[in-house]
């Protein structure tokens, strides 16, 4: 594979990177599979991987962790924290009480004394992003953590971290990782050109909108797609709700257009994202063998503008067909009290 540069880091990552969530209790449960399946990513030319403190509670670093024994100095490893990992409150979040922390559970974990990319999993409102890059700061100081970056931030708030990094002298998000994939173009609107704009990487996630872009989901399947994995999150598979209605439509549009460019409807989808210039990785989730084979088997495939005007054509640029499928919602549209000016107190009148 031809390497990218992640951002302004110098470091080189492969276009692919193997996202490993799927490692562990969430998907493949049997770790020496699992670490066939990085091996082999590792050997086709990958040298990027990604994981989070927050996948099967730690397990997927620890498969991670024992896959890389003997290969880790080749490897770029990214992992992530901010989600809950415990019933205790600070158990999670992005501050530094937490992130001091979680770093050393991770290196553990992971097995190995330095972190190449430390990125904030989701934004923390109830955290201050200057005591968030402080502490990633003091870490990068101290050799665990080599760049930090962001993952699923909305384009005021990576503006708004540049911003804080430069006016305190704190080290900057050098990357970050949204969700983008033909079914969810709203990172093309304005995080995509946000990034560009200020040099950082970006790693995409989901760039086949969960399995939808497998071409797994049809109309006329067999697949149920209200049990499973479609059950713990049913909002991003009900297809009683309109933008996933409309995705079994799509995807049919879209198997046509594959196949008049000799693909797979999996290739396009992925090809699509690392089509765009401001990015740098998309992120694949296998969690079988046979699943990763087919993955990399479309590694060289490039999409020419006829068959990129037709996506367009399907699904304009900027739209993502279900909300749900954006990653994250900011409190001000989740806490209603948020929109609401509080009745005054008559007591005090």
């Amino acid at each position: 594979m031809r390497m990218r540069t992640l951002g302004g880091t110098g470091i080189k990552v492969s276009p692919y990177c193997l996202g490993a969530m799927m490692f562990g209790a969430w998907g493949n449960p049997d770790h020496d599979d699992s670490t066939r399946i990085i091996h082999a990513a590792l050997d086709a030319g990958m040298n990027f991987i990604d994981t989070a403190d927050v996948y099967s509670h730690g397990e997927s670093e620890e498969i991670v962790g024992q896959a890389l024994r003997g290969r880790r100095d080749t490897v770029v490893l990214a992992t992530k924290a901010h989600s809950s990992m415990g019933d205790d409150p600070n158990c999670a979040g992005s501050s530094r009480r937490w992130i001091v922390r979680e770093v050393d559970n991770s290196l553990r974990r992971l097995q190995t004394d330095y972190i190449d990319l430390y990125q904030m999993h989701r934004p923390d409102p109830a955290t201050d992003i200057d005591e968030t890059l402080s502490a990633l700061s003091d870490l990068i100081r101290t050799g665990k953590v080599r760049a930090i970056g962001s993952s699923t931030f909305p384009a005021e708030q990576i503006v708004e971290a540049q911003w804080v990094a430069e006016r305190r002298a704190h080290e900057r998000f050098r990357c970050e990782q949204p969700p983008y994939s033909i079914f969810a173009r709203e990172a093309e609107a304005a995080v995509l050109p946000t990034c560009a704009r200020y040099g950082m990487g970006v790693i995409t996630w989901s760039p086949l909108a969960g399995g939808w872009l497998s071409g797994k989901y049809r109309k006329d399947s067999d697949i149920d797609l209200t049990s499973g994995r479609a059950q713990r999150i049913p909002g991003r598979f009900d297809p009683s709700i309109p933008g996933n209605a409309r995705k079994l439509e799509i995807v049919e549009e879209l198997i046509k257009i594959a196949a008049d460019a000799g693909t797979s409807l999996t290739h396009l989808a992925i090809a699509f994202v690392i089509t765009h210039p401001a990015v740098t990785a998309a992120i694949i989730g296998p969690r079988t063998m046979e699943q990763l084979e087919d993955l990399l088997a479309g590694a060289g495939l490039t999409l020419d503008d006829e068959i990129l005007d037709r996506i367009d054509q399907i699904v304009p640029p900027g739209v993502t067909l279900n909300d749900a499928d954006a990653g994250w919602k900011p409190p001000a549209l989740t806490d209603p009290y948020l929109r609401r000016r509080p009745e005054p107190d008559r007591s005090m009148v």
